[in-house]
Formats: C-alpha cells, structure tokens, sequence
C-alpha cells in the first residue's frame, strides 16, 4: 500500500525533528521536507539542514532561496509604507511566516500531498499564519500540527526522539534566534515580563565599529539602488550590505510590544538595522518629495498595511490595492539620503534629489517669501478662519 505524502515545513530546531520522526515513524508518512530561506540561512546552514533532514529519515528535502521573492512581494511595500508596528517594529518575522507559508503550500500542491505539517505550537502567532495560508491556498490538503494538538513540552519531544534512535545537541540555547532579511527576532526569559530589557549578549550582532562612518544610501521610486556609490542588481544585495554596515554599530536593537492574534499581549526582542536605517532613511526622502496629503495618505494605508499583514490576511485583495497606492506614490522617491553611523545609533543628515519640493525658488521658511504677498496672507487668514469666527461667536460663553 502506498504511503500518504505530508510535506513538512522544516527549521531543523526540536520541534519540526520531532515532526520529521513523528510523522514517518508514528503516523507511516512519507516526509518532504522543505526550507524556505527568507535571509536566515548561509550555504552552510542549508547544507547542514538538508543533512539533519536525512538523517530523520525523510524522503526528500528541499530549500527554497525566496529571499528576492520575499522582497518582491512583501518587503518592497514595507519600504514604500515606512511600516513600523505601533511605531517601532519592522515586522520582520511576520512578514517572513507569510511567505514561508505560501512557497510550501505550492511546494505541496506540486508534489501531490495528502497533508501539510508544521510545527508551531498553540501559543503564538505563527500557527495562524501557516493554518490561514493553507487553508486559503490548498484547502483540500489536510494539516498537520504535532506540538501544537499534544501539547508537547520540550522533555516530551526529546525523550521520543531518543527513543527512536536519533541524537543531537537537545541543550535548549538560552535566546530564541529567528534571523531573516528584514531582521531578527530575540526571545529569552527577559521578554516574558513586563520589565526587563534584554542584555547585550542576547543579541547575535555584537558590536565591532566604535567609529563614526557615512552611510550614502541611493533610492530610485522607493527602492535602495546604490549604497555608498555601489551600484546592485537587486535591492535584496543592497539591504544586505546596510545590513552588515549598521549590524557592527549595534544600530536597530528595541523590544516590541503588541497584541497577538490569538489575543493575549506579546513582548519580543530584535535587531533589524538594516530595516530601522532604510525605512528612516527612505521617510526623509519622502518628506522632502512626496506633498502634504500624499504623505497623510500613505501613513493611514501603510499602518493597515501592516496591521493586516501582522494579522495574517496577506491574502486580502485590499492588500493588493494599498500595494498598487504605495507603487504610484514613489514616482517621485528617487534622491541620495546621507547617514552617519553610531554605535546604538544614526543620525539623518540630509538628502539630495531632483525632486526635492524644499525649494528656495518658491522661498525659505522664516526668511523669504518669493510666491506671495503679505497681502495674499492677509486675504487667506481671514478665508480660513471664517467659519471658527462664526461658530466661536454664536457659541460665546
């Protein structure tokens, strides 16, 4: 009799092995492995992986590079937004479940399997993220969830992995290290409370530069073109020298805190410099180019943008078309945005762009005014404040 195929979705942590043994060994699957590489693996790191994967007896492994993709689809737009939850996190794991989700519902849906797994538990945000995607893209594909409907702990999975002959360092590391493009997460015993901040060596980037350094940054319509004069091919490359530039500094570590979507509050650590020195570089260069109403706009859209995006509903067509509002409004984003790196920090110098709407030709703030009058200021002031003057005088105390 054939055996039914389940596509497991696989990290090489504790719980997708105990998926990998579970699933072949307990429920007879044949098990498809596959990685999908948003930023977080090196090519050594994907070798290793696909050798942990064989050595738990799958039947095949594959690693997806989706880093440009990711960019394509999702980064891009968090750029072009300035997307930060509640104002300081890049949503770097967020961004990163989405599309993790969607290349292994295709990675299943292309080798015909009967079930999809994953190994989240039922704390966290991940399992609806995976379980929405699924469902959505591949609904007729059962799904797969070991830790999450046994209510494992960490004891539990070591002692059947054990038992089914398989070793390997099962020391639990004191941080949980999530690194992606668009950043890495960091949780420890210190983002369980309310309280306390993480230390320094929970952070996987450690501080190499003392020295301040430019930082030149080139966008061309809302994308990182050139950094330092460099030109890349793909944005992705330039993010990851901004990346390795502003990592040594220590630039971009905070703690977030905000609502899940199972409901309960969360609190995690991370470091994105890449992600904090773009999206603040990117907003100068917006305020100089983009009007008034054009960046109110943006900012409304850019924060459901995010919050849909937090909450799973990449799918959403509204997604689509706040995608379609972003893409218009950086016609004009194009310029050079100067930077000086510190340790812990940067500073925004300023930026140069053709489309620089801070013109001296129309006048200087405070200083010269050389496209009106004082009397065209006079007739304006009395236009606008008309209708305060009347409902200011009715309703007089």
């Amino acid at each position: 009799m054939e055996k039914k195929k389940v596509v497991l979705a696989f990290s090489g942590g504790l719980d997708t092995s105990y998926c990998a043994k579970y699933l072949s060994e307990t429920l007879g699957y044949e098990v498809y492995a596959v990685t999908v590489n948003t930023g977080g693996f090196s090519k050594e790191e994907e070798k290793e992986l696909e050798k942990k994967a064989f050595n738990l007896g799958v039947k095949e492994y594959r690693c997806v590079d989706a880093q440009e993709d990711y960019y394509n689809s999702c980064v891009k737009y968090l750029i072009f937004g300035n997307v930060l939850k509640n104002n300081t996190y890049p949503l770097s794991v967020s961004a990163e479940r989405t599309v993790q989700a969607q290349e292994i519902a295709k990675y299943a849906i292309e080798t015909g399997a009967d079930a999809i797994a994953h190994g989240s538990t039922g704390a966290g945000n991940d399992q609806v993220r995976f379980d929405l995607i699924f469902q959505v893209m591949c609904p007729e594909i059962e799904i797969i969830t070991p830790i999450r409907d046994m209510n494992l702990s960490r004891e539990e999975e070591i002692e059947f992995l054990k038992d089914h002959g398989y070793e390997m360092e099962f020391h639990k590391a004191q941080y949980s290290v999530n690194k992606g493009l668009w950043g890495t997460s960091v949780g420890g015993k210190e983002t369980l409370t309310s309280r306390n901040s993480l230390p320094e060596e929970a952070f996987p980037s450690q501080i190499k530069e003392t020295q301040p350094s430019e930082l030149e940054i080139e966008f061309k319509n809302g994308e990182v073109v050139a950094v330092n004069g460099e030109n890349f091919e793909h944005s992705v490359k330039a993010i990851q020298k901004i990346e390795k530039l502003a990592s040594a500094y220590g630039i971009g570590r905070d703690i977030h805190v905000g609502d899940t979507i199972v409901g309960i509050k969360g609190r995690v650590g991370f470091e994105a410099a890449a992600a904090s020195v773009i999206i603040k570089a990117h907003h100068l260069l917006e305020k100089h180019t983009l009007s008034k109403y054009q960046q109110m706009m943006k900012s409304q859209l850019s924060d459901w943008y995010g919050n849909w995006l937090h909450e799973a509903l990449f799918l959403d067509p509204v997604m689509r078309n706040i995608e379609s509002f972003l893409t218009d409004s950086q016609e004009t984003v194009s310029g050079k945005v100067f930077v000086t790196l510190h340790p812990y920090r940067f500073i925004l110098n300023g930026i140069e762009s053709k489309h620089d709407l801070m013109s001296d030709k129309f006048g200087s703030y405070g200083e010269a005014n050389r496209a009106w009058t004082g009397e065209d200021v006079k007739g304006y002031t009395k236009i606008v404040s008309n209708s305060l003057n009347i409902y200011h005088q009715i309703n007089s105390k």
